[in-house]
């Protein structure tokens, strides 16, 4: 029965909100700038109308309430949220008082599609993921793994297509070439074996899409009342009917790594199925092959959206600050000692411990990662009512929002010049790499919950920004139009269209 009075009174909001927009909404300003709480419909229609610059939005909200605002929903949508970029609400909520925020049933309901993956894992079930992936990527054998196939991975595909894109005067669209790459490196890393995406031919990557489109209709599932995007996919329409689809192609294409895997089954190797599917014996263990598709899409996820979006945004904040890119490659020409007369003017292709101790180019990167953070929010939801050290007081039914892509906008988190992209105010004044605490840096989650794959991160950016800032010139083209997709990933909306030119004959 509350069900039913639910989903009849979110249709009547719906409704609402729809004449409201249309008839009402345009004639009215926002007080002080901050959307109204109107009666019935809440402030869901202001956000409807600002969903298509969704982060911007939040961070002028945010900006004008003092780090915190109570967002209302309408009537019977359980949709109240507190948007917070509080530092302290932030470690109180990811760190101090962390067994009162998992992620929670709501949380896996939305991202449904991750299934019982590590992202939307709580408790035991949690905790015994993390320990096995951990203790997996920590293992000497299997960073040695990664850095060989990284490197390979740069040098025969990544050199390749930008010196095919240069010598045929192309405009290539970097942000997915930066894709491919994490693509196939992820499904190195996870599998074993290398799809091959990133090459001359551009081949089309039907799983690339789908992930796309998944992303896109779970950033909408934030936007809506949950019985609307539930009538949605009951009725197979709109960003719904997307997500299905995505679904199934996902699941094809991850069930087919898995049925290769184990035909071609060896015990020597040292990716991470075979790690989950190997016995002490040599043979293959009966693995719950839904354990296997969650992981593998998590990881998915998880390795290839990030570093590639990171990638994206970095090279356009180059564009915009070429004396970062001085500085980078004179860091890098300190690391060439030249053998021979020659050597200086050579194409180089970095190893992993060269890169490991740039400073600058570790200090541009984490930069890059603060203003435009891969994974713009996040929420949680309490098990029982708290107060945040901001005073908020929140309970069971109030979503709590955090907005990265906000914080990075806040001078009263990072200064005057918190709009500014500034390397250096990752460098000590002894000229190391200097610590910012993750509940004022996000990129990497905080607390229990802190990013395994951080320094598998930095260990691909590093040499793939190495490789191109040393060897190429990166033009960005005229006509580039930036701005941030609506999705759960803060991807480049147009893509990122640039020139590449060789600096080496």
């Amino acid at each position: 029965m509350c069900s039913t009075i639910s989903f009849v009174g979110d249709v009547l909001v719906a409704v609402a909100c729809f004449l409201f927009l249309v008839l009402v909404l345009p004639n009215f300003s926002s007080k002080n700038g901050l959307p109204r709480n109107w009666p019935l419909v809440g402030m869901l229609p202001t956000l409807l109308l600002q969903a298509h610059r969704i982060h911007d939005w939040i961070t002028e909200v945010i900006g004008r309430s003092w780090c915190s605002f109570e967002f209302k929903g309408p009537w019977f949508s359980n949709m109240d949220m507190l948007m917070t970029v509080d530092p302290a609400n932030i470690h109180y909520v990811m760190s101090s008082n962390f067994s009162n925020f998992p992620k929670g049933s709501e949380f896996k309901e939305i991202f449904d599609i991750l299934g019982d993956g590590i992202f939307n894992a709580d408790s035991d079930l949690w905790k015994s993921q993390r320990r096995t992936a951990q203790d997996l990527m920590t293992r000497r054998m299997f960073l040695q793994y990664l850095a060989k196939n990284g490197h390979e991975k740069v040098k025969k595909g990544l050199v390749s297509v930008l010196d095919h894109v240069a010598e045929e005067e192309l405009v290539v669209d970097m942000q997915d070439v930066f894709q491919r790459y994490t693509f196939d490196s992820t499904c190195k890393m996870i599998a074993g074996y290398d799809p091959e995406c990133l090459s001359i031919e551009f081949p089309e990557v039907a799983f690339a899409n789908a992930l796309d489109d998944a992303e896109e209709a779970i950033l909408y599932r934030h936007i809506l009342p949950e019985s609307i995007w539930k009538l949605q996919r009951w009725l197979g329409v709109g960003l719904e009917k997307k997500l299905r689809k995505a679904w199934e192609t996902l699941d094809r294409a991850i069930a087919g790594i898995v049925s290769t895997k184990k035909s071609e089954f060896n015990h020597e190797d040292t990716d991470m199925l075979t790690s989950y599917m190997k016995g002490v014996d040599g043979l293959v263990l009966e693995v719950d092959d839904k354990f296997l598709r969650d992981t593998i899409l998590n990881f998915l996820i998880a390795g290839r959206d990030t570093t590639s979006v990171a990638l994206t945004w970095f090279f356009w904040l180059l564009s915009k600050n070429p004396e970062a890119v001085s500085k980078i490659r004179e860091e890098l020409g300190r690391a060439t000692p030249p053998e021979s007369s020659e050597q200086s003017d050579r194409k180089r292709i970095f190893e992993t411990r060269e890169l490991k101790h740039m400073v600058y180019l570790h200090g541009a990167l984490c930069e890059a990662l603060r203003l435009y953070p891969p994974v713009p929010f996040q929420h949680k939801l309490p098990v029982k009512e708290d107060t945040l050290p901001s005073g908020h007081t929140v309970n069971p039914k109030t979503k709590i929002l955090f907005s990265l892509y906000a914080m990075a906008r806040m001078s009263s988190i990072w200064g005057d010049d918190c709009l500014e992209f500034k390397p250096e105010r990752w460098i000590s004044e002894h000229g190391g790499i200097k610590h910012e605490p993750s509940y004022r840096f996000l990129a990497f989650n905080a607390g229990p919950r802190t990013c395994l794959g951080k320094e598998v991160a930095f260990i691909q950016m590093k040499a793939v920004a190495a490789t191109i800032i040393y060897n190429y010139d990166v033009h960005v083209a005229d006509e580039q139009i930036v701005s941030p997709s609506v999705s759960i990933i803060l991807h480049m909306k147009h893509g990122l269209k640039v020139r590449i030119a060789k600096r080496w004959g």
